[in-house]
């Protein structure tokens, strides 16, 4: 019999015996840390990936203060399988990522069971963990997509080689899983390329005055700057910058819209102070800006509004 007339009090309510995993506190002992040694072989990012048209990485040198040293790594990175990583010292997220597609050798993983790590080759202290990310609005973020390493024989190494801390940042649900990575999918889906290969950076932009959440420094934006070569042979370099707005000090957190904007290459590396070198030379807003003196910049709301 189901007594309608009830009317509990407070003193009348029992506290709930937790049944699922969902319902339990963060425990950090249920973190797992990848042992460092388990990275051997792993050769990481590919300047020469693209036939003919070799992109290294961003240099550093206006930043090097805030590179995370990583021992025995040539030049510092962190090498997973088809990406690698670059850390900052002060804020212990991602300095950019950088990754390696091959669309034509794409294998579907499929997505479960898959716990994120702390990267044993560096300490934990050095890395953003799921202190951050419990019982609030914030994403672990991927920096370098679950997909777009997953290629080749080696897809499901790197796929789990993703869910790394070092290859997360904080990011608002909605924003995650709409702008940023739908971006990707307009360019690379929108684009015919030689051998469906590309190659893509990504990182936050570090501002002094972003809001500190969990003694974490909270990044508002994000960029993408991608490369690849046309089907009729023409390289071609693009940028992107991703912004958001947060209200940390609320009870809880606050968004407004986000806006996608293509920029240029010339733009990221004021954001960032990285040099992308002669990439730029094939980004078709940085020689309009050069020449021209005007900043070019367009809000990317669809694939048509991008140009290539």
């Amino acid at each position: 019999m189901i007594d309608l007339s009830y009317r509990p009090r407070l003193a009348d309510l029992r506290t709930l015996s937790p049944q699922s995993l969902g319902l339990l506190p963060f425990e950090r002992e249920g973190v797992r840390t990848s042992d460092a040694v388990a990275f051997q072989g792993r050769a990481g990012y590919d300047a020469d990936f693209l036939p003919g048209f070799a992109v290294p990485l961003p240099d550093t040198g206006a930043i090097a203060v805030d590179v995370l040293p990583v021992t025995g790594s040539d030049g510092d990175r962190l090498d997973y399988e088809h990406f690698s990583i670059l850390m900052s010292k002060s804020r212990r997220l991602a300095l950019f990522t950088a990754v390696n597609i091959d669309g034509s050798a794409s294998v579907s993983v499929p997505r479960g069971g898959d716990p994120w790590a702390f990267d044993g080759r560096i300490p934990e202290e050095a890395q953003a963990g799921d202190e951050l990310y419990a019982d609030n609005d914030f994403d672990r973020g991927h920096l370098v997509r679950r997909e777009d390493p997953n290629w080749g024989p080696t897809a499901g190494v790197a796929n789990r080689d993703t869910f790394h801390f070092t290859n997360c940042a904080p990011q608002l649900s909605v924003f995650n899983q709409r702008s940023w990575l739908s971006l990707e999918d307009y360019i690379l889906g929108n684009t015919r390329r030689v051998g469906e290969r590309a190659t893509v950076f990504t990182g936050p932009v570090f501002r002094p005055n972003d809001p500190v959440y969990r003694g974490v420094a909270i990044p508002l934006a994000y960029w993408k700057v991608v490369a690849f070569i046309h089907d009729d042979g023409r390289p071609s370099a693009s940028a992107y910058l991703i912004d958001h707005d947060v209200d940390l000090g609320a009870q809880s957190l606050l968004f407004g819209a986000f806006k996608t904007y293509q920029r240029s290459i010339l733009a990221i590396e004021g954001l960032t102070n990285l040099d992308f070198g002669s990439l730029r030379q094939f980004d078709g807003f940085s020689n309009e800006e050069k020449a021209t003196g005007d900043v070019v910049r367009v809000l990317v709301t669809e694939a048509e509004d991008i140009r290539l």
